[in-house]
């Protein structure tokens, strides 16, 4: 960035390294997620489990001396290929919470870069208020001396002095904003309020933007779109284990069957399966079908929304960089003369303080156009790295 610190604001300031570090480590809504890779593990492990055996004990005659007694151990056994399609449903589960821990962190990680950037931002409006304001006493000393040695008339000394009443006005609400910025920062790295005293600016101001072929043609590798074509997957596994689950199972008994009467114990083999005459799961298969097809659309929308996402923000960001550029090598250095040279003039008596003041105002409107700019290049980088994840993979990779 163009405008610098002071001096008197030299203490350890906060990195974009370390802000990242912090929220990563203590943001409350990652550590959550965090927490759907056990519990998909959990679901896998039980996806995988076979039904447990079931003991039944039957008497048959209240009476001792006739009764029947029988003890049997049922066991059901899965036809199908039940239990290998829950398995394939889990799986796909387990995998998309992969995914989607990925897709938290790449969120997490652009707004901190957001708050960080306008954390920044916030500083370099309140730095360039302080500036404006010693802007307007300048003038307004000038323009009281002049009245004082009878050279002017009063009235430029109370536009003199209104305009530093305006910006007075003006640095109190940019003392708020970057104490709201702070504020907003401290929240998304996970801490209740803010422990720095300034944020560190940073040296590169906004990376370039990368270009659109570069990155479209990697739209495949976003967190967002894997997820989605994960999605894909885990509707057609559904699907699979609700047409498996149409074939019954079947359930095998042993047993032993003791009877007082005839003092004579025999074993007792049986086999059960449902009759599948109304209910073969249909419904459920239909649902799960149609759930798949609506799977794909969701994805292929999401493909769309993102590669014209990603078009528009590439052209925010190139414009913005453009305009970055356009004020920091001619509008600034030419507004900056422009007030030097008027200010110079005013005190020789050249100019009337009306041109000191549309100097000013001119300086101090192509600062905020170029603050604006900042910030309107760092918004389309964050947009990026909330689709992308980290730019500088892009930045290395040939």
């Amino acid at each position: 960035m163009l405008l610098t610190l002071n001096a008197a604001a030299q203490e350890p300031a906060l990195t974009l390294n370390q802000a990242l570090a912090t929220a990563f480590a203590n943001n409350p809504d990652l550590a959550a997620a965090q927490w759907e890779i056990g519990i998909a593990q959990g679901d896998r492990q039980q996806a995988g489990l076979i039904p447990n055996p079931e003991v039944s004990w039957q008497a048959e005659d209240t009476r001792r001396n006739s009764r029947t007694t029988t003890v049997m151990l049922n066991q059901p056994l899965e036809l199908g290929g039940k239990r290998g399609a829950r398995i394939d449903v889990a799986s796909r589960a387990q995998a998309a919470a992969d995914v989607e821990l990925e897709r938290q962190r790449n969120s997490l990680r652009a707004d901190v870069i957001e708050a960080f950037y306008g954390s920044a931002t916030a500083q370099q409006r309140l730095l360039l208020t302080r500036q404006s304001l010693t802007l307007a006493e300048r003038g307004l000393n000038v323009a009281q001396g002049r009245v004082n040695a009878g050279q002017s008339s009063p009235v430029e000394a109370t536009r003199a002095q209104v305009q530093l009443s305006q910006v007075r006005l003006q640095l109190s609400r940019a003392e708020r904003d970057q104490a709201t910025a702070y504020q907003q920062l401290a929240h998304v790295t996970g801490s209740p309020k803010a422990s720095f005293e300034r944020v560190q600016e940073p040296a590169g101001a906004v990376p370039p933007a990368p270009s659109s072929p570069q990155l479209l043609g990697r739209l495949a590798e976003t967190a967002e779109l894997r997820l989605a074509q994960l999605q894909i997957s885990q509707k057609e596994a559904s699907l699979g284990l609700e047409k498996a689950q149409r074939i019954p199972d079947l359930t095998v008994s042993v047993g032993s069957q003791y009877s007082e009467t005839d003092r004579e114990r025999v074993n007792v083999v049986g086999l059960s399966m449902p009759i599948p005459l109304f209910n073969r799961n249909q419904g459920n298969v239909l649902a799960a079908a149609r759930r798949a097809d609506q799977a794909r659309d969701l994805r292929n929308a999401t493909e769309l929304r993102l590669r014209a996402q990603v078009q528009t923000t590439l052209d925010q960001w190139t414009t913005a960089s453009t305009e970055m550029n356009a004020y920091t090598l001619t509008i600034l250095p030419a507004a900056q003369s422009a007030v030097d040279t008027a200010t110079r003039g005013f005190e020789k008596g050249k100019f009337a303080f009306l041109d000191v003041l549309d100097a000013q105002r001119t300086l101090i409107d192509a600062r905020s156009q170029y603050i604006q700019a900042i910030a309107d290049a760092t918004s389309a980088w964050v947009r990026i790295e909330r689709i992308f994840g980290d730019m500088n993979a892009f930045t290395h990779t040939p």
